[in-house]
């Protein structure tokens, strides 16, 4: 089995957007609209898995799990939190729980949280 997506129901598409591809770093693959009212845009990571955002407009205000987090490893966790501040975006740690890994969390628009995690090579 593999994995394929993550979907991330979102209250503004284009603001969504700019922080997936600008935070975050990912690239568009494809941008649609299915139905009338709903906007669908997918972002690969590179992995073979990718990020799904939905813009929906009859679920505006979509809601997430507080304990949920979508996860990416990053080759400098100080270049990462160098771009993080940067561009103003709060942050949560950096959190160094074994020698092997260090990792900040950080929140998309719509309050999903994201884990960049860096490993010892």
């Amino acid at each position: 089995m593999r994995m394929c997506w993550v979907t991330v129901n979102v209250k503004n598409m284009e603001e969504s957007v700019a922080f997936w591809q600008d935070i975050v770093g990912l690239k568009i693959d494809r941008r649609m609209n299915p139905m009338p009212g709903t906007e669908l845009v997918f972002f690969g990571t590179g992995g073979g898995t990718e990020v799904e955002l939905i813009a929906n407009a009859k679920n505006p205000n979509p809601q997430y799990g507080k304990d949920m987090s979508v996860g990416f490893e990053t080759a400098s966790l100080d270049a990462l939190i160098a771009k993080l501040k940067e561009k103003g975006v709060a942050m949560q740690g950096p959190f160094q729980p074994n020698p092997a890994v260090r990792f900040v969390y950080i929140e998309d628009p719509n309050g999903v949280r994201i884990q960049f995690v860096e490993n010892a090579r």
